[in-house]
């Protein structure tokens, strides 16, 4: 049966691969809109940026370090105060539930509807932007409710995240002797 942790570490992982194909599409996004043909319909031929995209790269990236980070401290038990606690864990992804809700919703109202432009690369490159950014939205939003209501249903906020709290399993005590 899985624990709680090994649920969280699950969508960690999963959340870190999503991060990872978003960051892909929007380098991809980023390196055609910085490096278009002379002739280009779009723009007419001159380079540009979407800075929605720049957000939701850097979103991606700050997100496969705090993946990165949760899943290790998880594993690993690290207990060091505010950083490693249920309130740091919180704090850090509603953070990153922000970011990534703003850049999938501006996204999603950019190029929400590009049925009738499949036929082209960049096209299909922005339907899969759109539709990594809202389930890695969707696995932020689960991490962060299901850390929330650990945390509240166990008065929890300034545990460790390993939500490890045998004795001879944790080391973790904010009891001073």
């Amino acid at each position: 049966m899985p624990t709680i942790s090994g649920i969280r570490v699950g969508l960690y992982a999963a959340l870190f691969l999503f991060s990872l194909v978003l960051l892909g599409l929007t380098a991809d996004r980023i390196h055609y809109t910085l490096h278009l043909p002379p002739f280009d319909p779009l723009n007419g031929g001159n380079d540009f940026y979407d800075p929605i995209v720049a957000e939701l790269l850097v979103s991606s990236i700050l997100t496969m370090f705090w993946s990165c980070y949760s899943i290790h401290n998880i594993h690993r038990g690290y207990e060091y105060g505010l950083a490693t606690s249920f309130a740091g864990e919180i704090l850090g992804l509603f953070v990153l539930f922000v970011m990534w809700l703003v850049g999938a919703a501006i996204a999603t109202s950019f190029w929400g509807a590009l049925e009738w432009c499949w036929d082209f690369w960049q096209c299909r490159v922005l339907t899969a932007l759109v539709a990594f950014a809202w389930v890695g939205w969707a696995v932020l939003f689960s991490l962060l409710l299901m850390s929330a209501m650990f945390a509240i249903a166990n008065r929890a906020w300034w545990d460790p995240m390993h939500g490890r709290y045998d004795n001879r399993a944790s080391t973790y005590s904010n009891r001073r002797y």
